[in-house]
């Protein structure tokens, strides 16, 4: 039987996708391996999102490489897609493949078997337009299931590579989105994360469907489905009628990632984003009315060229008054090929630090004061693992539908069940729970 190890770089959609990827060596008859141990063939998929990205894919491809040299090497993604000629470069790279025809690939490895010359299977990704299926029954790691509803990103925005490395959206066929749902609830998951590149754009490119109108289709037609989380949604893609959906749902839970890069109008305009931040109060208003206690996690960007010391206030003022649950702070790196990093005046590194450092303290504050509005109350947790910061005991860790961070004495049967849990003392990263009881039969159709 021969043997495959896989090595995943970046953001949850590279992991979705070499679970995918993963699937087709199944079906073919391979055996997975670990990274770390010799295997026939090493599947790399790489991350582009920083110039540190490349670097670090090229390391990664360096150690399989070295470990076994006689293995076909093949390297798919981000990377892969926006510099191939680089990565074949490297001496000992066989195979690779870009971010589309990742179902090529176990082709590519038998002609490469028996030609022995390395294949370039890159396109061009902007002639995209067709969304690339590839299914993934279940998860390595078995408790929240990711879900890819959609590729690629129409923005453009000024740091960001990602549209020449993922192309232009493209939405999943609505039927294929609600079949594979129901699949991974039959095999046994109670929540789902819908993901994909630009995921609240899901439909843009749709004639007669939409995000809104998949969420309602979802939670009617996925038997057994008890939580839906939406991995990321822009403030412009939250409209009227997604709204109306979020608060007539029962499965969608109290929580959205909302990236805002910037709370400053004048930096957002350079970043090309395409909202005002008068705009994304307005939403943000909206949505806690129709679902109070809503956590709203966020990325922000610090130290984009031109940044001052009042455009930085601007932002830090916007996440304090709107009571952000936790943010995930990034200094501003340049990324080669973007018009960013071709803009004059970038900021010095120390200033940068010493923002991101300012930001992160009011990041933990308000992760504090949201998780306290919690203690002492009853909530859902789905245990995911056992707590790694205290081995052998029986504490385990997961999440709440509003995404907290809880740990709790319980047991091995419950992980990926959903438990009454009371919140015993709050904090941050993690919260106390004392376990209640598991939900049974009856109140889970009830949910």
């Amino acid at each position: 039987m021969p043997s495959v190890a896989f090595h995943t770089l970046g953001c949850k959609v590279n992991h979705y996708e070499t679970e995918a990827i993963w699937q087709l060596f199944k079906e073919a008859g391979y055996d997975r391996v670990d990274y770390e141990h010799i295997s026939d063939v090493y599947v790399i998929n790489t991350c582009t999102v920083t110039n540190t990205g490349d670097k670090k894919s090229r390391q990664v491809i360096r150690r399989a490489i070295r470990r076994n040299p006689d293995a076909v090497i093949c390297v798919t993604g981000c990377y892969a897609q926006t510099s191939p000629a680089e990565i074949m470069a490297i001496p000992g790279v066989d195979i690779v493949v870009g971010t589309q025809d990742r179902i090529k690939m176990l082709e590519y490895i038998e002609q490469y078997k028996q030609e022995r010359q390395p294949i370039n299977g890159v396109g061009n990704i902007m002639k995209s337009r067709v969304y690339e299926e590839l299914d993934v029954p279940a998860f390595t790691d078995r408790t929240r299931a990711s879900l890819k509803i959609q590729e690629g990103c129409n923005n453009f925005c000024t740091f960001c590579i990602i549209p020449w490395a993922r192309g232009l959206m493209r939405s999943r066929d609505p039927e294929e989105v609600i079949r594979q749902a129901q699949q991974l609830v039959d095999a046994g998951y109670k929540e789902i994360v819908l993901t994909g590149i630009h995921t609240g754009g899901y439909g843009e490119d749709m004639k007669d469907y939409n995000l809104a109108m998949l969420l309602k289709d979802l939670e009617a037609k996925v038997r057994g489905l008890k939580r839906l989380r939406i991995s990321s949604i822009e403030a412009s893609q939250i409209t009227d009628e997604v709204i109306e959906v979020i608060d007539q749902s029962n499965v969608i839970v109290r929580h959205l990632h909302i990236p805002i890069q910037s709370g400053s109008n004048t930096v957002l305009k350079r970043m090309r984003r395409k909202y005002t931040m008068e705009f994304f109060a307005e939403r943000l208003d909206r949505l806690k009315e129709v679902l109070p206690g809503l956590a709203v996690t966020s990325d922000v960007i610090v130290g984009f060229p031109g940044e001052t010391e009042e455009e930085f206030m601007e932002t830090y003022n916007f996440v304090k008054d709107h009571k952000f649950s936790e943010l995930h702070v990034f200094p501003y790196s340049k990324r080669t090929g973007t018009p960013a990093a071709r803009m004059d005046d970038q900021i010095d590194e120390d200033i940068k630090n010493e923002r991101v450092h300012r930001l992160i303290a009011l990041s933990d504050q308000l992760a504090k004061e949201y998780a306290s509005e919690f203690e002492g109350e009853v909530l859902e947790v789905i245990p995911e693992e056992t707590f790694k910061e205290n081995e052998g005991s029986d504490l385990y860790v997961g999440y709440t539908d509003n995404y907290l961070k809880v740990v709790l004495p319980a047991t091995e049967d419950m992980i990926g069940q959903i438990v009454k849990v009371k919140i015993t003392k709050s904090g941050y990263p993690y919260n106390e729970g004392q376990f209640v009881r598991v939900l049974d039969e009856v109140e889970e159709a009830a949910v």
